[in-house]
């Protein structure tokens, strides 16, 4: 697994770090987020999306349901990516964002990591 590029953007307090990963197996995708977890305790929400030519998956990690993992997804479809793993880890500022914001910022911050 190599990391790629790692971009931050804040909107409303919440911090959005997003890293793009080159992976090969599935094996390769949860090294990478136990490593994350541990690296990254405070963080509220560690949401991410990969696909590796078949095999795709988005998860939410606890956000509203297809606010986060969906737009990350989303991103690697529309850009033909394949063999990545997008994470984007969040430090939640106290200000909610709602369904459309986290739907922006999660779209966005993937988008940034893959330009």
């Amino acid at each position: 697994m190599e990391k790629i590029c790692e971009k931050e953007i804040i909107i409303k307090k919440s911090k959005f770090i997003g890293i793009l990963y080159h992976v090969e197996s599935i094996d390769e995708v949860k090294k990478v987020l136990e490593e994350l977890k541990k690296e990254h305790k405070k963080a509220k929400h560690m949401p991410y999306a990969y696909k590796i030519g078949n095999l795709e998956k988005k998860s939410d990690d606890k956000e509203p349901s297809s606010t986060a993992g969906s737009p990350i997804h989303n991103i690697i479809i529309k850009k033909s990516l394949d063999n990545v793993l997008i994470v984007v880890i969040r430090y939640f500022g106290g200000i909610k964002l709602g369904s459309g914001g986290l739907i922006r910022a999660y779209g966005e911050i993937s988008k940034l990591v893959t330009e």
